[in-house]
């Protein structure tokens, strides 16, 4: 399995395993399931609305209007399920993956849309779809059939790119700089940099206020990767470059050190 090094504000590299191909393979396939049956569904709503409906002009613009509102979960299925879902799709969940920003955190939902609005596969799976689901007869149609063969060839360009870019990324991982990156027990990187703190919590570094989301969710990387891997020196370096950098006096150990500042600054940025 791939690894990959991301560098941190602190000159520390946090490691992320890359998900191999065929998970990721996977997970779009069962993506592609729940929108086939989704669009068997809005195809036969669809027909039944039309059925009941008169044919004349103004009639036909509501079918469009039904037909585009119908067709929008599919359109939208990625980035609506990304950005509710932490980076995550019904199928990246199951197979574990997760899509995080170059530092391994929560991706703004600016870079979600920039990567879907660059996601050429999806575009072309869609229509793919569109047409399985109304052409019951697919490869009797030639206009149809050319149509499916060049989405497979966009969907095979897309394939090429994860598989020869070094981080696993397409063209809108690349411009969005995200990355996909396994979850699970063996490399689970928390959600967010918030974790719940008591009322009764009581601050001991207040200095921490001075670092941005970006360099507490680098700490927050730093600290699970060590723990994971039993890298004592890699908390160690984190915490004297984090004391030098605030200016704070402490014989904690590292481990208990960086986790009083996560818990410093998620009680202090929410109460």
């Amino acid at each position: 399995m791939a690894v990959i090094k991301i560098p941190t504000n602190f000159n520390i590299d946090v490691e992320f395993e890359v998900p191999e191909f065929y998970r990721r393979l996977l997970a779009l396939l069962i993506d592609m399931i729940i929108q086939f049956f989704y669009l068997r569904i809005a195809n036969e709503i669809y027909k039944s609305i039309a059925m009941n409906s008169s044919w004349d002009i103004d009639s036909n613009y509501n079918m469009q209007a039904v037909g585009l509102l119908l067709f929008l979960p599919i359109l939208l299925y990625h980035p609506i399920q990304e950005i509710t879902m932490n980076g995550q799709s019904i199928g990246k969940k199951i197979l574990g993956i997760r899509v995080v920003n170059e530092i391994g955190g929560r991706p703004g939902i600016s870079q979600f849309l920039i990567r879907w609005l660059l996601r050429v596969s999806d575009l072309w799976i869609a229509i793919i779809l569109i047409i399985l689901v109304s052409t019951p007869d697919l490869f009797k149609d030639a206009e149809s059939t050319f149509i499916v063969l060049a989405a497979l060839a966009f969907i095979i360009t897309d394939i090429v790119l994860v598989v020869s870019s070094k981080k696993g990324q397409r063209i809108g991982d690349m411009l969005a700089k995200t990355i996909l990156i396994r979850t699970g027990a063996k490399g689970n990187i928390e959600d967010t940099v918030f974790i719940d703190v008591a009322d009764s919590y009581v601050p001991s570094f207040p200095q921490i206020m001075q670092l941005s989301d970006k360099d507490i969710n680098a700490i927050k990387s730093i600290l699970e990767t060590a723990r994971k891997r039993g890298d004592y020196n890699m908390a160690e370096s984190a915490a004297y470059k984090i004391k030098s950098h605030l200016k704070i006096e402490s014989n904690l150990s590292p481990f208990d050190f960086l986790d009083i500042l996560l818990k410093d600054y998620n009680y202090l940025s929410t109460k």
